[in-house]
């Protein structure tokens, strides 16, 4: 069986992969990215609009702590919060100013800062509406410049290699749960073992588990399903974070940033009525969780499809210079936000559990890190902070991509493996639709913004079954990307049903109505 052999794999080329790569790239280690998508600009963080955590100029670790704290319900790890607090404003200048050149908004050569929801300082710093795009594309730019950096595109990770899944040794099943790479699909039937001495998760999202998102096509949630299947702890899934401002349009959603609310703009009703302050006493500037439940509770209580998000009396010239990329998707839409409020939504947007790590990103498995969306820092907690996401995979990267390059944990064992077997059968697409149809479904209106045990049980039958059948599916048919993706986003949405049941109590982003 053919294969490739690397020192660091890293599965993802968002943010968090990409900061990996960059630190660990300095120690002359060969690093292999890859990536699904036959693009480069894949993943959440392009996708990223408001901004990312620095510094305000009356700003302390301990003020943005308190803030995190307060956001995540009283769930936070607090080693997380402290690591994230003390590290993250050097390390954004360290790595994004002064090493990446990213651009950000700047007025007499000094950074802008703005406050975002749940902020107490002006300490995010941004590009227009187009901060994660600056960001993935100046990273982007440093890594490709580097001669011991591989990127591979239409590469689909299927399974992480462990001993005791794919050893042939026998008496592998007696050492430390440990991973040694992953078996890749080169997105053309060929299937390859990517040995590495040390392997990073940074999928990234699981937004298109549910009926409405912000995140991009290929955020199905593979990352959690792969470490699920080796065994790896997973923990927090039931904290899902949706986005109160996603546009409501035929044609599908897009993020409306938070920066809008943070600027100035307002929430109201189709009677042109403000109503935030009717739910939480810092009004349109409350935590993303208190916002989302408030509009979908208007919806119902309204017989509305959406809300609005109007930001009109602001100057239109003003408008246009800061959220461009805004004005004129929505413009595209028959929006001219200068003029009109927006028509919005509620959409599934951040997980903020997912793979539990420690704070320098290693796994319960030796060899298997996690960084960014991915991953459980502890740091989120109940429910994440705006513009923390971004610093999380700068300081997390960072640990990670340090902490790989030491040659520790046997990283120089690989296993004797059985050749690769797979199935003969034609991938039928419609199929594929339909159960992607029955996740997204199930998830949403079952297990979305509101919850009960009635629900949950309701969904976890119908999940259940589905992903019995799915499994047989991929079990008996010729691989390829998108059966790979169903497989992974029908054992996610299983494994966020079963978190959600456990746990009974409301808390941040998991709302359970039973208790109210």
């Amino acid at each position: 069986m053919k294969q490739k052999k690397t020192d660091i794999l890293i599965i993802g080329i968002g943010l968090a992969g990409m900061t990996a790569a960059i630190t660990a790239a300095k120690s002359g280690k060969q690093i292999t990215l890859i990536t699904k998508t036959n693009s480069l600009q894949s993943g959440n963080t392009p996708w990223a609009q408001g901004g990312i955590v620095y510094k305000g100029l009356n700003d302390s670790p301990q003020k943005l702590k308190q803030d995190i704290l307060n956001a995540g319900s009283g769930h936070c790890w607090e080693d997380a919060v402290d690591h994230l607090c003390e590290q993250g404003p050097n390390l954004v200048k360290k790595i994004l100013i002064d090493s990446l050149n990213t651009k950000f908004d700047r007025f007499n050569n000094k950074l802008k800062r703005v406050a975002e929801g749940a902020h107490s300082d002006s300490r995010v710093i941004y590009n227009q509406d187009k901060t994660g795009l600056s960001i993935h594309r100046s990273a982007l730019k440093y890594l490709q410049k580097l001669d011991n950096v591989e990127i591979l595109t239409n590469h689909t990770a299927i399974d992480l290699l462990t001993f005791s899944h794919h050893s042939t040794a026998s008496t592998d099943i007696y050492k430390k749960p440990a991973c040694f790479g992953a078996m890749v699909l080169n997105n053309r039937n060929n299937v390859m073992p990517i040995l590495s001495s040390k392997t990073i998760l940074a999928t990234g999202g699981l937004g298109q588990l549910f009926m409405h998102t912000t995140n991009p096509k290929e955020a199905t949630g593979d990352g959690i399903a792969m470490a699920w299947r080796a065994g790896a702890r997973c923990f927090n899934l039931h904290y899902i974070q949706f986005h109160p401002t996603a546009l409501y349009h035929p044609s599908g959603r897009f993020l409306i940033s938070e920066a809008l609310r943070g600027e100035g703009g307002k929430l109201v009703n189709a009677n042109s009525e403000e109503f935030m302050q009717n739910y939480h006493k810092l009004g349109d500037l409350a935590p993303r969780d208190v916002v989302s439940r408030a509009i979908h509770t208007e919806m119902i209580k309204n017989e509305n499809d959406c809300m609005f998000l109007d930001i009109s009396h602001r100057k239109s010239d003003w408008i246009q210079n800061r959220f461009p990329t805004i004005y004129e998707h929505c413009l595209l839409k028959g929006v001219d936000i200068t003029k009109q409020p927006i028509p919005v939504v509620p959409a599934a947007h951040y997980s903020c559990g997912g793979v539990g790590v420690n704070l320098v990103g290693k796994t319960s498995l030796k060899r298997l890190y996690a960084v960014g969306e991915i991953a459980c820092s502890g740091l989120h907690g109940a429910n994440r902070l705006a513009s923390t996401s971004l610093l999380e995979c700068i300081v997390w990267g960072h640990y990670a991509g340090k902490d790989a390059i030491e040659n520790k944990d046997d990283g120089d064992y690989f296993p004797p493996m059985d050749e690769w077997k797979q199935g003969k059968g034609q991938v039928d697409p419609s199929r594929i639709a339909q159960e992607w149809q029955t996740i997204k479904s199930t998830m949403w209106n079952l297990g979305g913004l509101i919850r009960s045990q009635e629900k949950l049980h309701s969904a976890m039958h119908i999940l259940r079954n589905l992903q019995s059948d799915v499994e047989k599916f991929y079990q008996t048919s010729q691989l390829e990307k998108n059966i790979i993706s169903l497989r992974n986003g029908a054992q996610t949405a299983l494994a966020i049903i079963a978190s959600s049941l456990e746990a009974r109590e409301s808390k941040g982003t998991h709302y359970v109505s039973d208790n109210q």
